[in-house]
């Protein structure tokens, strides 16, 4: 037997369905994420943890408190709402693309940026195949690795995860790009500092008029972040982004996303890449 859902009455705070879309008219105007009602429960779990930090009693109160004060609490409220879920060479096959991209059109260079870090694993995997595409642990490859959550961007900075999260890989690659922790670190790994010398992690997001960013980014990793946007939001972002690429460039989405909405921005070129429409290319 199926327990039943639990009800307000139920519940440490009180968290009402104005609650429910108050949150969720903040989070869309701030970060473009799109809550759907079945997620009520999901935001009450989570925005929990920052009620009862913050010693409150009612979620109609902490709402207020970020509203008013949005340089003290804004941030976490996001972080609380972001999801981030990655894995190392998710979605492989891109990987795959990137490296013969990089040997056939960036044998001098190239400009990388990862506009949904998370906790790393994505940056650090280009880090990887940019090495393995050169053939050296010194590429010449910079790499920007962005997210709106700060939270998930210290993590990624510091480069540990526990050993499990690289069981995928292959031996090769676990000895060549990882060092295992001893002692008090056992369980443990850190990528190798040659991998962190590629990145720079910095906070973004992608909503903002202004990236204040060059551009002529050889590749852009746009991966499962457009799928929390309506198509009216992703063809605003895109408009930012598109322009950004170089014009033999790359942009890699995620795999249930797609941009037939924006013909005039992006051209397909494989299993969701796509290139910079010829009008926007520099």
């Amino acid at each position: 037997m199926r327990p039943s859902p639990r009800t307000s009455e139920d519940r440490e705070f009180t968290f009402d369905e104005p609650d429910f879309r108050r949150v969720c008219r903040m989070i869309r105007d701030h970060a473009g994420i799109h809550l759907h009602p079945h997620k009520r429960d999901m935001v009450y779990s989570r925005l929990a943890r920052r009620v009862r930090a913050l010693d409150m009693e009612r979620f109609g109160d902490y709402l207020d408190f970020v509203e008013a004060d949005p340089d003290a609490e804004l941030q976490g409220f996001v972080n609380a709402l972001t999801t981030n879920l990655t894995s190392f060479f998710r979605e492989s096959h891109h990987f795959d693309m990137l490296a013969d991209h990089l040997r056939a059109h960036c044998r001098d260079g190239a400009q990388i940026w990862c506009n949904a870090a998370s906790t790393g694993e994505e940056p650090y995997t280009l880090a990887i195949t940019a090495c393995e595409a050169y053939g050296t642990m010194t590429p010449p490859v910079r790499i920007l690795a962005t997210d709106i959550d700060t939270n998930v961007l210290q993590t990624a900075a510091r480069g540990v995860y526990p050993v499990e999260r690289i069981n995928g890989l292959s031996l090769q690659r676990r000895r060549q790009f990882f060092q295992r922790g001893s002692g008090d670190n056992a369980g443990l790994c850190r990528v190798k500092p040659q991998l962190q010398s590629l990145i720079e992690f910095r906070s973004l997001n992608l909503l903002d008029d202004d990236y204040g960013l060059r551009g002529g980014f050889d590749a852009v990793f746009c991966r499962n972040v457009m799928i929390y946007f309506d198509k009216a939001t992703q063809y605003q972002v895109l408009t930012r982004i598109a322009p950004l690429i170089a014009s033999d460039g790359l942009l890699f989405a995620g795999h249930s996303e797609s941009f037939g909405h924006a013909h005039d921005l992006i051209t397909a070129c494989g299993r969701t890449t796509y290139r910079p429409a010829a009008g926007l290319r520099k």
